[in-house]
């Protein structure tokens, strides 16, 4: 309906304008304030950045400014804090905080909100235009802008939402508008359901501005209750505070700068942590009990969920991005050259890394040690088949099967050196790269606009550590190349579909490897297990890790401010035999964590 259409835009305009602030807010941030999108529709509501045009580099963007947070009713008493214990090493760091902006729900955060929130499994920011990335990952809330498009996204997304799920509403409450009434009714689904959109409680003028919006639609021609209530849903998944995670704190009582967060902000931080998704019941309920504020009870929540199995979509989304395996999806190969790569065999690879991780990270045992050296794989009898394996015994279902002496963890996996490779060959280069970026946490400069970075084109007479021979050969690209080249070829003996293999071109593969520059002593290993051992034994691998994680799990980049947190992150991982969970349940307990930087305000 067109006109319902157009009154909806202008009722929203009223009804949530930008984060944290309400129509009597005459407060200026101290930064300019970001533009909005223009036109017509709820998608003018959102803030809006243009993408920028060249390679975003999050620690040069200036931070969004949080405004002051509408009233949203008093914070609950909070129940007596136990006593902290000193011998915490959290508590070694002096209570500081690197500006934390406020961050956009990713894709992959959007769609499992909509599914704990009205059951909607279609996942449709999937369609979404891709979030960018920065420093691998497409959380970090410097890169997540809001284009013209993204906007009509959400908007359409918030119109088909709300006309799928609005009879299912229903049943959020007990109220019968038939037996009470139907404004009535409307205000406690206001109440209920706002509450775990917004993941806090709605502040009165927040209520009462989407009961005009419910009024208005009533009273409009040939609407409902249920229309009437389906227009508030839609406001409400168009709202900053629904697509943002808008965090204010508690106040800066200390004079220091810093703010605690309330406990309803912490309950978003430890969900969106741990579920990838907002708080579940037990989390709201915890923080309408006040129940969120000491290291206590923030961790006794953590251990909780990393125990759930919600928490399996989180390992897999930072795993995946750390590994940069989200290519796998759409991963072709030459049929001439690789005739067994089919889609078939792709969805088996992924499948197995999937279990792979899922092995690791779900009793809460696993380690950075099994990731990089476990002798157990997932595989059925065409996976096997794939690998040249024995497929004796195996059937349709993966199944649980210990590798022989020529694979260990991740770096053998075929998902991971499939992506790590080109179409119609292996590349040393990507392999290289990936070492030194992602389990280093080395970055690289790209290579000069004059340089020819195509790969050689294979040769039948020629293994490929000869056609790469120029790289380490020519000035031009020594330097680098030096860095890069020597650690790929260390794992040649893995194909293109990572098949293990000891000849190429009926030559014997050479798999010896070197990394120069980063360990005592010469670096040199032969072959992906040897690669593995060798990484696994370093303190630097374990520190990127750590590193990894903590861009992950905060969104944003380290910096000076969070040296003590990190220090404290890797001693404690390290302590706790580099034991996955135990690092999340550390993500928890820093300064980082549990402040933020109060943002001066000018009146």
């Amino acid at each position: 309906m067109p006109g319902r259409a157009l009154f909806l835009s202008a009722a929203l305009v009223l009804l949530v304008g930008c984060p944290g602030t309400t129509p009597d807010d005459n407060l200026e941030p101290s930064a300019e304030p970001e533009p909005t999108v223009s036109g017509p529709g709820p998608g003018s509501l959102l803030p809006f950045r243009p993408a920028p045009d060249d390679n975003l580099e999050p620690s040069a963007e200036p931070e969004p400014t949080a405004e002051p947070e509408p009233n949203a009713g008093p914070e609950p008493e909070p129940s007596a804090e136990p006593e902290p214990d000193p011998n915490d090493p959290a508590l070694l760091c002096a209570p500081t905080a690197a500006p934390s902006p406020i961050r956009r729900l990713t894709r992959t955060e959007y769609n499992h909100v909509l599914r704990d929130l009205l059951g909607i499994e279609s996942a449709p920011a999937s369609s979404f235009v891709p979030d960018e990335t920065a420093l691998g990952f497409d959380n970090n809330a410097a890169a997540l802008w809001v284009s013209q498009i993204l906007a009509e996204q959400y908007q359409e997304a918030a119109e088909q939402s709300a006309g799928q799920t609005t009879q299912q509403l229903l049943a959020l409450t007990d109220c019968d508008p038939a037996v009470t009434s139907e404004q009535t009714c409307a205000g406690q689904l206001i109440a209920d359901f706002g509450l775990r959109a917004y993941r806090r409680p709605l502040s009165p003028d927040e209520q009462t501005r989407l009961m005009t919006v419910y009024d208005a639609v009533r009273a409009a021609p040939g609407e409902t209750y249920v229309t009437a209530l389906a227009a508030v849903v839609e406001a409400l998944l168009q709202s900053p505070h629904f697509l943002y995670r808008v965090e204010h704190g508690t106040g800066d009582s200390d004079g220091d700068g810093l703010t605690k967060l309330s406990d309803w902000e912490m309950a978003s931080r430890l969900s969106f942590l741990i579920y990838n998704s907002m708080p579940d019941d037990e989390l709201f309920a915890a923080a309408a009990a006040g129940e969120l504020s000491s290291l206590a009870q923030i961790e006794a929540q953590a251990r909780r969920m990393l125990e759930d199995d919600r928490a399996q979509p989180a390992f897999k989304n930072f795993h995946w991005q750390w590994l940069h395996l989200d290519p796998i999806d759409y991963l072709t190969k030459d049929a001439a050259m690789f005739p067994g790569f089919n889609q078939t065999v792709r969805g088996l690879l992924e499948q197995e890394n999937e279990a792979f991780l899922r092995g690791i990270t779900q009793d809460g045992t696993g380690s950075l040690d099994d990731l990089l050296l476990s002798q157990t794989t997932y595989l059925n009898d065409t996976l096997a088949d794939h690998y040249g394996v024995d497929s004796t015994g195996l059937g349709a279902a993966l199944t649980e099967v210990t590798l022989d002496e020529h694979r260990a963890g991740i770096l053998t996996q075929g998902a991971l050196l499939s992506v790590l490779a080109k179409t119609n060959q292996t590349s040393p280069i990507l392999r290289g790269v990936f070492v030194r970026e992602r389990l280093l946490c080395e970055p690289l400069p790209s290579p000069p606009d004059d340089v020819d970075i195509q790969p050689p084109d294979p040769d039948p007479n020629l293994s490929t550590r000869e056609r790469f021979a120029q790289h380490t050969e020519d000035p031009n690209c020594q330097s680098c190349h030096e860095l890069i080249d020597p650690v790929g070829f260390g794992l040649e003996d893995f194909d293109a579909v990572g098949r293990y293999r000891t000849t190429e071109n009926g030559q014997l593969v050479d798999a010896s490897g070197q990394i120069l520059y980063s360990f005592e002593g010469d670096g040199m290993f032969n072959g992906a297990v040897g690669l593995a051992q060798m990484l696994a034994a370093e303190d630097k691998v374990q520190n990127c890790y750590v590193s990894q994680w903590f861009r992950f799990g905060y969104g944003r980049q380290e910096t000076a401010d969070d040296i003590c947190a990190l220090d404290y992150l890797k001693t404690t991982f390290d302590e706790s035999g580099r034991n996955i969970h135990e690092l999340v349940v550390a993500l928890t307990k820093t300064p980082a964590f549990r402040y933020r930087r109060q943002e001066e305000v000018t009146p």
